[in-house]
């Protein structure tokens, strides 16, 4: 038996290892889904609302497990800047069978569930074309295609819209106190 830091070779074991935690996902899902690549964006725009010393923790976590990388914003001497590795870009179709799974099963949101449907209803197509979006923000690579962040957004924007407007129609057909 070698020396391993790891409790066995099992998958999905390892799997669970690096993503079973509490945050390490919801932190590569909104550097993934909302473009967020400062350490300030990740922590103030999460929706969770991840402490600042557990966002730290978990940015050197994904970094360890070569999930992400860190490099010097050239813009801000300060700042630095995270990017997905190849390793996290695959995993788009996991976020895609997750959120799909969290839809049908948990008492998810229609605004939060949107982004979730359409990766679900675009299947392995639309994947492939996030997986080349992301390399194209995050690795530099060629991207040729729609904009899957910007379908993602506008899906999102809508069911916030729509919603917003089922609560006005609420409210006006609502008799007065």
């Amino acid at each position: 038996m070698t020396d391993s830091p790891h409790r066995s070779g099992c998958p999905i074991n390892l799997a669970v290892e690096v993503f079973g935690d509490k945050w390490s996902l919801i932190v590569l899902r909104d550097m993934m889904f909302g473009n967020r690549r400062h350490f300030r964006e990740v922590l103030t725009q999460s929706l969770e609302g991840i402490a600042s010393n557990i966002l730290a923790d978990r940015l050197k976590r994904l970094m360890d497990d070569g999930m992400i990388s860190r490099a010097d914003d050239p813009t801000h001497r300060q700042k630095a800047i995270y990017s997905l590795t190849e390793k996290s870009i695959a995993l788009v179709p996991v976020f895609a069978q997750l959120g799909a799974w969290g839809r049908n099963w948990m008492p998810a949101t229609e605004e939060l569930s949107a982004r979730s449907e359409l990766l679900e209803h675009g299947g392995p197509i639309m994947w492939e074309c996030f997986m080349s979006e992301l390399r194209n923000i995050h690795l530099g690579a060629e991207h040729k295609g729609p904009s899957i962040l910007e379908e993602l957004q506008h899906a999102y924007e809508e069911a916030v819209a729509r919603m917003r407007n089922e609560e006005e129609g609420e409210q006006t057909l609502s008799p007065p106190a």
